[in-house]
């Protein structure tokens, strides 16, 4: 029977896959290219018309792990080897740029590429992350003067350990109560999942204070209080039960800590409908409560062992159209989201069973810096993501014990916990339906579009497109969500997605009682998210049309009509059982 242990947004079983697309034909064509010309297809650009002296390193990639005799038949050519890259099944070489077209003609080399350089080396993290400027959180506090002061956040996780970073500005703790609910384990986080979320969500950047009024490292309700309850043991797993007590709990100390928002950087295999999914039950209870309750999307957009190019993989409690569920983006290092693309493992809906249009929101989630818990089981299995002193203080240190590095929706989901607790603090009348609809009516929209991204450790590439179940409502904008002053007075449920064969069309269809986000057609001829009125004569999410009918993932393609995951299949039917989970190189590294 499929065990009902929690996986982390960014969790640890490999669903690493192909996102090919191209029809039969296009394949046909192409294996037939690359037979003519598959050594000039193997070799970078980068490597091509070099200095015919010249010994240049460089990466080759085999098809299977490369073996002694591999290696040997480099050395013959004047090669050197200097690293072995097992886990890309790959080798590091110096070798006489004259001797590489040679080499891409081995039928075992799968690829050539320059060893490039980077900004810093792999112990730690290189350029200081910006997603909280990028959401706007700085602008927050200083147009808004919000910083989150009063609004309780239930953080449902792996505990929170004290930090400096989570003390208010008289030294005073603001994690304001702890509680663990895993039988046997104290309420300290030995995981260090926990506190890292703690800090993208509260965290005030004192370790990061670089001149007394600068810093680099800071979370986006950064005066926020936090009311820590251990769910998730100390390898980062859970069950339904232990979860559903922790929200409990949370709803018994609401009025007490000023509860406001809840914080779910986990999630599983959705196996059921949300209507009787008992998660799902326990969040839409917390949301009619009057708490704001944020889940990651999971961290599956890159499964492809359905044929689905990753649709479909919303965990729960995500699925349920109560929640905001939060996907990835990618900051690239930047302070500004005009470069940003979306993280190719972020998970995509619509949701099983129900079809409910998921995520709601992105927000920055990619190789975001936040505190460190030195001792815990991620940074003794992962050292090499401890971030260096150099990147936040004026010091030449090569590692901090300050600071670590995650990747996945786990750090998305907490950057709408923190802007929903500055939303309350400007107004604390917001409903949790106001808030949700504010942030995405305001969300920054995307231009139709495809995005590409590599894995640094596997060399997988991977495609996104920018629809409607990829990217949802679109960017957390912080400082455009506490400028909106609409009033809503309906819920604000999550549409679901009907396709109807006949017109070749996906329709969005309110749910419940909710009919704010309209049914207009989302595929085929009409706009995604254009024409549909959701406040007085405004446009539901802006004015461009996010996917069109000739896109090369739908049309014929496995996700509607007569495909494998819509009607009776393993994924809309009933459960198929597998583990929708993200392997480590994908939640360490991250996208490229």
């Amino acid at each position: 029977m499929w065990s009902l242990t929690f996986q982390l947004g960014w969790s640890f079983k490999c669903l690493v896959h192909s996102v090919m697309r191209c029809t039969s034909i296009l394949l046909l064509l192409a294996c037939s290219f690359n037979t003519a010309h598959g050594a000039v297809r193997k070799l970078d650009p980068e490597l091509k018309n070099l200095n015919s002296d010249q010994i240049v390193d460089v990466i080759v990639r085999y098809r299977s792990a490369p073996t002694e005799a591999l290696h040997q038949r480099v050395l013959a050519r004047g090669g050197q080897l200097k690293h072995n890259l097992d886990i890309i099944r790959a080798a590091h070489y110096a070798m006489p740029s004259n001797e590489l077209q040679a080499l891409a003609d081995n039928p075992d080399v799968e690829f050539i590429a320059p060893d490039r350089m980077v900004k810093v080396t792999a112990s730690y993290t290189g350029s200081p992350d910006y997603g909280w400027r990028t959401a706007g959180a700085d602008v927050a506090t200083s147009v808004f003067g919000v910083d989150g002061t009063g609004v309780g956040i239930a953080m449902i996780d792996t505990g929170i350990n004290d930090k400096d970073d989570l003390k208010d500005a008289l030294g005073h703790n603001r994690i304001v109560y702890k509680a663990s609910l895993v039988p046997g384990l104290t309420q300290d986080d030995h995981y260090g999942h926990g506190t890292h979320v703690s800090g993208i969500l509260a965290g005030n950047g004192h370790k990061s204070n670089t001149n007394g009024t600068t810093y680099l490292v800071r979370g986006i309700a950064p005066n926020a209080n936090l009311i820590s309850l251990k769910v998730l043991d100390d390898t980062g797993t859970g069950t339904d039960s232990t979860v559903i007590a922790g929200i409990q709990l949370a709803l018994k100390l609401q009025s007490q800590y000023h509860i406001r928002v809840i914080n779910l950087s986990l999630g599983r295999p959705v196996t059921g409908s949300y209507l009787n999914d008992p998660l799902c039950q326990a969040v839409q209870q917390a949301w009619q409560a009057g708490i704001v309750v944020v889940v990651a999307a999971g961290n599956d957009g890159r499964d492809n062992a359905q044929g689905t190019n990753g649709y479909g993989t919303i965990t729960a409690p995500g699925n349920s159209p109560y929640v905001i569920t939060v996907g990835a983006m990618n900051t690239l290092g930047t302070a500004t989201a005009a470069d940003d693309k979306v993280a190719s493992y972020s998970s995509k809906g619509p949701t099983a069973i129900d079809h409910i249009v998921k995520p709601d929101l992105m927000a920055p989630g990619n190789r975001i810096v936040s505190l460190n818990q030195g001792g815990a089981l991620l940074e003794n299995t992962y050292p090499g993501n401890d971030v260096a002193q150099a990147v936040y203080l004026n010091t030449t240190s090569l590692k901090g014990p300050d600071y670590y590095l995650l990747s996945g929706t786990s750090m998305a989901a907490p950057m709408v916990s923190g802007a929903a607790a500055l939303m309350i603090q400007k107004d604390p009348t917001l409903t949790p339906d106001q808030i949700k609809a504010r942030l995405m009516k305001t969300a920054t929209k995307f231009a139709p579009g495809f995005s590409t991204a590599t894995d640094p450790v596997t060399g997988g590439t991977y495609t996104d497109e920018y629809d409607i179940f990829t990217i949802g409502a679109g960017y957390l904008n912080i400082p455009a969500a506490l400028q909106n002053s609409d009033l809503l007075t309906d819920a604000a449920l999550s549409p679901s997605a009907t396709y109807d064969v006949a017109s070749n069309a996906v329709y969005l269809t309110p749910t419940a009682t909710s009919a704010i986000w309209g049914t207009s057609a989302i595929w085929g001829t009409s706009a995604i998210w254009g024409t549909s009125a959701i406040w007085g004569t405004s446009a539901i999410w802006g004015t461009s049309v996010f996917v069109d009918g000739s896109s090369a993932i739908w049309g014929t393609s496995a996700i509607w009509g007569t495909s494998a995951i819509w009607g009776t299949s393993a994924i809309w039917g009933t459960s198929s059982g597998q583990d929708n989970s993200e392997s480590t190189t994908i939640a360490i590294q991250g996208d490229n």
